[in-house]
């Protein structure tokens, strides 16, 4: 393909888009497809030979689509929504078109600048104090990994960057069983360990008891181990739990401990006033993530990560070979100096076009939808014959198991759940929630409508009847 072609073929893929999103209510979420099918399709050699062009997008729209979970359905209740607004796409599209790569200010001024536009837009918008900062990240993964490196590095006072870990004093981080495994993931590639992460039991509202997290500490520091950090949750993925911030973060504050908390998913909805009393003492976090690309609208991937201190992670993170320095500018920003990639997308892009596009206010709006609708659903659910709720809604997200008398309660909700999802109208995960086996039921999707809600309510209990 050459460049004057793009105009007539970028028309056709607009067009195979908006049609694909119209009609995405008419397909499964899931498609009805075994592992190997796909790839069977696709031959086992490279062509010698250039292909035309037509044949590529034909083999894509006969192929491609059939065989993907449509994540921008409108029905898909599953795990967390990873959402895409037209906006955000079409901002997504013009980035591809510039290529940038994103490390420094001086390969990309615009972008850097944007960045930092874009982190001030937002901490307004989530209520942050002015005195944090940010940067985009990829996913939360990478940001809470970052931020353990951090508390890491400060609880070694920066040797273990350049002494390596042999021989260095065990450390330890706190954090609830409510957390996402993405921060057993940070503490093992950090070299501090999996046994070294304390999962600090919960209360009856499923959120880190203080005096259980102050007593870890005391108890670790008598034994000669040398805490490092606590990570907060807000929303977690299992249930949607959130922990008291404003008395963990004190605690962790007290013992000049570095902390981060994880709100990737509930963080959006932050920006609705009525919610910030969930995520109460925020300001005394050191590090805060949340993902506009889970409930805000804007695609993956694009991961904020808000900084109280930045130059902590930047000393922790960065290196200055004389081949990236910036001749003659001191006072910049080089983003790639606060996270653990040199190369960076130009992510800033699809926030600038997704906020402008909807305003506080319309996203304001459709979050606040999810909540609500999410409380009727439970409420529906609970009312049907055989079912009950077992975590309440937290946010949009609730659980709920299917046990008709005299059936184990798991087993019957397993069956459940693998009956919705071959038929393929609604898309539910699981967990395991204090030993039992239930479904989660969470509402983000950006297109999702009332109506969808109610299909969901009814295809629960037409398959349950079905199982009785």
């Amino acid at each position: 393909m050459k460049y004057d072609e793009l105009p007539a073929w970028s028309a056709k893929a607009a067009a195979w888009a908006a049609d694909y999103h119209a009609t995405l209510r008419e397909r499964p979420v899931r498609p009805n497809v075994n592992p190997g099918e796909f790839l069977n399709q696709i031959p086992a050699e490279p062509p010698q030979l250039a292909e035309p062009f037509d044949n590529i997008f034909a083999d894509f729209v006969k192929l491609v689509p059939d065989s993907m979970t449509h994540w921008q359905h409108p029905r898909f209740f599953a795990y967390f929504s990873s959402n895409a607004a037209p906006a955000s796409m079409l901002a997504e599209q013009l980035a591809n078109a510039i290529s940038a790569q994103c490390m420094l200010w001086q390969t990309s001024p615009a972008a850097t600048e944007l960045e930092t536009a874009m982190i001030n837009w937002l901490r307004q918008a989530l209520a942050i104090p002015e005195s944090f900062r940010g940067v985009i990240q990829d996913t939360a993964t990478s940001s809470t990994l970052a931020a353990v490196l951090t508390m890491r590095e400060k609880a070694l006072n920066w040797r273990g960057t350049k002494e390596g870990l042999a021989g260095m004093p065990t450390l330890r981080i706190y954090a609830s069983e409510q957390t996402h495994s993405s921060i057993d993931k940070a503490v093992r590639l950090a070299g501090i360990g999996q046994n070294n992460l304390v999962k600090v039991k919960t209360n009856s509202e499923w959120a880190m008891c203080p005096a259980s997290l102050n007593s870890a500490i005391k108890a670790d520091r008598h034994k000669g181990l040398v805490p490092a950090g606590v990570i907060g949750c807000i929303g977690g993925t299992s249930i949607g739990a959130s922990d008291h911030l404003d008395q963990i973060l004190k605690i962790a504050r007290d013992n000049k401990l570095y902390s981060h908390v994880d709100a990737a998913w509930a963080g959006s909805a932050m920006i609705c006033p009525e919610f910030r009393s969930i995520w109460k003492g925020i300001e005394m976090a050191d590090s805060i993530v949340f993902n506009p690309h889970k409930w805000l609208g804007a695609n993956f991937d694009c991961s904020i990560q808000f900084l109280k201190e930045p130059k902590d992670q930047i000393k922790t993170l960065a290196l200055k070979p004389s081949y990236l320095e910036t001749l003659e500018q001191d006072r910049i920003d080089n983003y790639s100096e606060w996270c653990i990639p040199l190369g960076r997308r130009f992510r800033a892009l699809k926030l600038w076009f997704l906020i402008r596009s909807y305003g506080l206010t319309g996203l304001q709006e459709k979050i606040r939808n999810h909540i609500e609708w999410a409380g009727q659903a439970a409420e529906e659910i609970g009312k049907l014959d055989n079912f009950s709720i077992v975590t309440p809604p937290m946010f949009s997200l609730f659980t709920f198991q299917f046990s008709p008398p005299g059936d184990d309660p798991d087993k019957k909700t397993r069956e459940l759940i693998e009956a919705i999802n071959a038929d393929g109208r609604i898309y539910l995960t699981q967990t395991l929630h204090d030993g039992k086996f239930v479904i989660r039921f969470t509402i983000g999707q950006f297109d999702t409508e009332k109506s969808d809600v109610d299909m969901a309510i009814s295809v629960i209990q037409e398959l349950a009847e079905s199982l009785n």
